[in-house]
C-alpha cells in the first residue's frame, strides 16, 4: 500500500523533473512581464495581435511581420493610444522608458499625444525659418527675375560662405557675432569685396524676415566698421563669353526710352567710354563712312591745340548704323544723339546706363557697369577672337607706345580695326541669338 511519504516523494521529483513555467505574455490581461525572448519569438499570425507588458504598454504584432509598440491610456475620460517606436530599433527597456515618461506627462495633467503634436509642429516652424530656408525663400522671391548670372553669384555666396555655419540655426536667434565669424572667415582668405557682399546678402535676408514676422530685427546693422574696408579694383566687367549673351539679352529687355535703349544696344559694339557714349554728337557721325571721330575723354585736355591727332576715330559696324539711322528721326536735329530726358539741349545723365543695368538685373558695383563693355572686348577680343593687344588698344584709345612716343595716329591699324568691329558685332549677335561657342569663333575668326 502506497504511503502518504512515498506519494508526496513521488510528486516533488515530477516537479523537479517538469518545472512549471510562469507566463511570459498574455495577450489580453496580462499582469506579468515581457520578455526580449518572448518578443524576438513572436510569429506574425493571420490578425493583428498584442502582447501585453504593464502600465499600458504593449506590442502589435502585424500579420507583415512588423512590431510595434503603443501605449494605451486616458485622458479627460477618453481612452487614448501613442506610438513608441518599432522593435528592434526601439528594444523593451527604451520602450519602457517611453511609456514611464508618457506617464509623468500624464501625471501633470498633460495629454502625451498632444504634447507630441505640439512638438512636431514647432519643429517644422523652427525647419520653416532656418536661416537657410529663409534665405532660399528671399532668393526665389526677391532674385528671379535677375539675370543668372547674378542670381548664381548670390546662391554661391551664401552656400559656400554662409549655409555651412548659420544655414540650420532658427534666423531669430542668429547674433550680430555670429554674422560677423562668418564674414571674418571670408576676410581671412583676402576677400574684402566678397565679404562686404556676403554682409550685404545677409542684411536683406534678415530685412525679409522681419518683414515677414520671423525675426526681430536684423543683425548685420550692428557691423558697420566691422570689416576691412573693401579694397577698390577695376569697374566691373562680364568678360566670360558664356554670360554675355544673357547680359545682352537683359538689356534688350529692359524697360527704358527709345534712345535709352538704342545707348545700351550701342555700348557693347563701341565700347567707349561712358561718357563719351552719352556726349555723342552728331555731327561727329558720320553714316556714310561708317566712322565716328571725337576727343577722347582722358585727351579732352589736349583738345585746345585742336590737332587732328587728338581725334579718335571708331569704325562703326553695320550693326551700329542701323541703329543710328533709326534713331535720327527722333533725336537727328538736337546736338546730342543721347539727348536728356529734362532738358533736350543737354546730353542724357551720366547714370542712365548704369541705372538701366541695374534695372536689367546686373550689379553695377560687382557684376557690370557702362565702363565694364571695354573690358569685356579688350579681354574677348584677344583671349577668344586672337586680335593683336596693340591693336586692341589702340581702339580703346589708350596710349600705345612707339617710336614716336606717346603720340597717337588716329589711322594706325584702321584696316584691321575696320575688320575687328565688324567682327565682333557679329559675335556679340551670335551671343545674343545663343549660339554655340565653336560658330560665335568662327564669326570672329581672323
Amino acid at each position: 500500500m502506497q504511503t502518504l511519504h512515498d506519494t508526496f516523494v513521488r510528486s516533488t521529483n515530477v516537479v523537479a523533473l517538469f518545472p512549471v513555467q510562469p507566463p511570459v505574455a498574455v495577450e489580453r490581461g496580462a499582469r506579468s512581464l515581457l520578455t526580449d525572448l518572448a518578443i524576438k519569438n513572436a510569429k506574425p499570425r493571420n490578425k493583428v495581435y498584442r502582447l501585453y507588458d504593464t502600465k499600458g504598454l504593449y506590442l502589435e504584432v502585424t500579420p507583415g511581420g512588423s512590431k510595434l509598440w503603443r501605449l494605451k491610456y486616458r485622458f479627460d475620460g477618453k481612452e487614448k493610444r501613442i506610438s513608441l517606436g518599432q522593435y528592434p530599433t526601439t528594444m523593451l527597456e527604451k520602450a519602457r522608458k517611453k511609456r514611464d515618461t508618457a506617464r509623468e506627462l500624464l501625471d501633470d495633467h498633460i495629454d502625451p499625444s498632444a504634447q507630441r503634436k505640439a512638438i512636431k509642429a514647432a519643429r517644422l516652424v523652427s525647419a520653416a525659418n532656418t536661416f537657410e530656408a529663409v534665405a532660399r525663400e528671399w532668393f526665389e522671391r526677391m532674385m528671379s527675375r535677375k539675370a543668372k548670372s547674378h542670381r548664381d553669384k548670390i546662391i554661391a555666396r551664401l552656400q559656400n560662405d554662409i549655409f555651412p555655419w548659420l544655414g540650420n540655426r532658427p534666423i531669430a536667434d542668429i547674433t550680430a557675432p555670429e554674422v560677423l565669424a562668418c564674414l571674418r572667415r571670408i576676410e581671412d582668405r583676402g576677400a574684402n569685396d566678397t565679404a562686404h557682399r556676403a554682409k550685404q546678402n545677409c542684411s536683406q535676408v534678415f530685412n525679409y524676415a522681419v518683414a515677414c514676422g520671423r525675426a526681430q530685427h536684423n543683425p548685420t546693422v550692428y557691423l558697420g566698421g566691422a570689416l576691412a574696408p573693401a579694397t577698390p579694383g577695376h569697374f566691373a566687367a562680364v568678360t566670360d563669353p558664356a554670360d554675355v549673351g544673357p547680359l545682352l539679352r537683359a538689356m534688350d529687355a529692359v524697360s527704358a526710352t527709345f534712345a535709352v535703349k538704342c545707348a545700351l544696344r550701342i555700348a557693347p559694339y563701341v565700347f567707349c567710354r561712358p561718357g563719351e557714349l552719352r556726349t555723342m554728337r552728331w555731327e561727329d557721325v558720320d553714316l556714310e563712312m561708317a566712322e565716328w571721330n571725337y576727343v577722347p575723354e582722358k585727351r579732352r585736355e589736349d583738345a585746345a591745340t585742336a590737332s587732328s591727332s587728338v581725334l579718335h576715330l571708331v569704325p562703326l559696324a553695320t550693326q551700329v548704323i542701323a541703329i543710328l539711322r533709326e534713331l535720327h528721326p527722333l533725336t537727328g536735329r538736337q546736338e546730342y544723339v543721347f539727348p536728356g530726358v529734362a532738358d533736350r539741349n543737354q546730353p542724357m545723365s551720366g547714370g542712365t546706363v548704369n541705372a538701366a543695368l541695374r534695372r536689367a538685373g546686373y550689379s553695377t558695383r560687382d557684376e557690370h557697369t557702362g565702363h565694364g563693355f571695354r573690358a569685356m572686348a579688350r579681354t574677348i577680343l584677344h583671349e577668344g577672337l586672337g586680335f593683336a593687344p596693340e591693336v586692341i588698344e589702340h581702339q580703346l584709345a589708350h596710349r600705345v607706345p612707339d617710336s614716336l612716343g606717346d603720340a597717337y595716329n588716329r589711322t594706325r591699324f584702321l584696316a584691321v580695326r575696320r575688320q575687328m568691329m565688324q567682327q565682333w558685332a557679329d559675335y556679340l549677335d551670335h551671343l545674343r541669338e545663343d549660339v554655340d561657342d565653336e560658330a560665335c569663333v568662327h564669326v570672329g575668326a581672323v
